[in-house]
């Protein structure tokens, strides 16, 4: 199977899902669009991953690729490819589908639980996951679940963190591709961020506390992946 990542910034990379792809022997290849790469041609690829960014989906001035990705996403999903969106690839992908996307009423940075709702418990895909499990949050936009999908899972602090549109089409609000490495270069990258006002963003020193987590966090995304390909299985 042919993998290909779309990825915004040179800290947020594949990580777990490469690892993924390596272990169950597909071939993974990426588009860096901080480093204005082109798009592959849809015969190039069965899945299509994309990852997360610190813009939001309506800055296409100040980021001229954004309005040229979501035509790639739209078309891929089109052509019924598999296509996961995470975090801003989530609210690509809702924006795609005609979802609004907007600023959240308060950040979520941190390690804080996430549960299915019902129609997550009676997803296909989603129902092997556990009930409630732990995922790593850095975001301060959401999005509304688009016409067509189903809402899949929430948090406390953001109702809408799963959606999936059809069966080949998932948005995941919440990271569990995240490795201990990832964790480190946000934080790096975007420490500012910790000096917002939100009840949900964790100290620095706590998020560093629980790295140990990405383990787990890898392994629900391995159970999740490993489910989307039995389920769209021909």
């Amino acid at each position: 199977m042919k993998i290909h990542y779309i990825q915004h910034v040179p800290f947020e990379t594949p990580q777990a899902i490469k690892k993924w792809a390596d272990d169950r022997g597909h071939d993974l290849t990426g588009t860096h669009l901080f480093n204005q790469e082109a798009f592959p041609s849809l015969d190039q690829f069965d899945w299509l991953f994309v990852l997360g960014g610190p813009m939001g989906v309506h800055d296409e001035e100040e980021y001229q690729w954004l309005k040229p990705e979501k035509e790639f996403i739209k078309k891929a999903i089109d052509a019924n490819k598999v296509v996961v969106g995470i975090c801003l690839g989530a609210q690509l992908i809702a924006d795609v589908l005609g979802a609004v996307v907007h600023k959240h009423h308060m950040k979520e940075i941190g390690w804080f639980p996430v549960s299915l709702t019902p129609l997550g418990w009676d997803s296909p895909i989603f129902s092997k996951l556990p009930a409630t499990f732990e995922a790593f949050h850095w975001h301060g936009d959401t999005f509304r679940i688009p016409k067509g999908a189903l809402h899949i899972a929430s948090s406390e602090c953001c109702p809408n963190q799963a959606f999936i549109y059809g069966d080949r089409v998932i948005g995941l609000q919440f990271h569990i591709e995240t490795m201990p490495e990832g964790v480190k270069a946000l934080m790096e990258k975007c420490a500012h961020e910790f000096k917002e006002e939100s009840e949900y963003i964790q100290e620095p020193d706590k998020v560093l506390e629980q790295i140990d987590k990405c383990a787990k966090l890898n392994e629900t995304l391995f159970l999740l992946l490993d489910s989307i390909k039995e389920a769209v299985k021909e």
